[in-house]
């Protein structure tokens, strides 16, 4: 038996459209999420962030198939961006962004299933590692999105759309910038790449 492709049980979550952005309800998920500062191209720990969370998201899944015959593919990587200063990150200052890098779970993802691939992970990531990764429900809510076709560094006027639609709509933005990478950077070619941009929001007062 394939399997199981979360991503298309929320087809309004991973498939928007290109063409013009969208609200969305995006409903609480349990998360793998490990948290970091600095430029992306250059923190030493962001890869550090991305290894140790794909190890943690593989043994889940190995664990789940073994204990319950239950498969699933793993979920696209996840990031929420932001600045302590926003001007800064809207500036591409990069060396003072915030980020937190995250993997969707299924539900079947417990705490004790969580902390039991934790020591299991600690044979191959050192422990000090795998503990800055925590299993948290994110509920992000109400949300504005938009896919991104193409390489990260042009996605300026796809957020630019993003925001004006906000706006339009009588919204104010609110939270973190938030991005789903679909593809992976380093088997696709970057005119190739497939992001989904989503922002959350809130009602604007008049």
């Amino acid at each position: 038996m394939a399997a199981l492709d979360i991503k298309k049980t929320w087809p309004h979550l991973y498939a928007p459209s290109a063409k013009a952005a969208s609200l969305v309800q995006v409903p609480p998920l349990h998360c793998l999420m490990f948290d970091g500062t600095g430029d992306p191209n250059t923190a030493p720990a962001y890869p550090i962030a991305i290894q140790t969370l794909y190890t943690l998201a593989y043994t889940l899944k190995f664990a789940l198939k073994r204990e319950q015959g239950y498969d699933y593919a793993v979920m696209p990587l996840e990031g929420l961006w932001w600045a302590d200063d926003m001007t800064q990150f809207r500036t591409d200052q990069r060396e003072n962004w915030r980020w937190t890098m995250l993997i969707v779970q299924p539900e079947e993802v417990t705490a004790e299933r969580f902390a039991a691939a934790c020591t299991t992970a600690a044979k191959k990531i050192d422990a000090a590692t795998i503990a800055q990764v925590r299993l948290e429900i994110y509920a992000e809510g109400l949300s504005a999105q938009i896919l991104h076709r193409g390489p990260y560094a042009a996605e300026a006027p796809t957020i630019a759309a993003l925001h004006t639609f906000i706006e339009t709509q009588g919204y104010l933005r609110t939270g973190k910038h938030h991005e789903i990478y679909l593809k992976n950077p380093q088997r696709t070619r970057p005119e190739q790449l497939l992001t989904v941009l989503r922002q959350p929001i809130t009602l604007g007062s008049k």
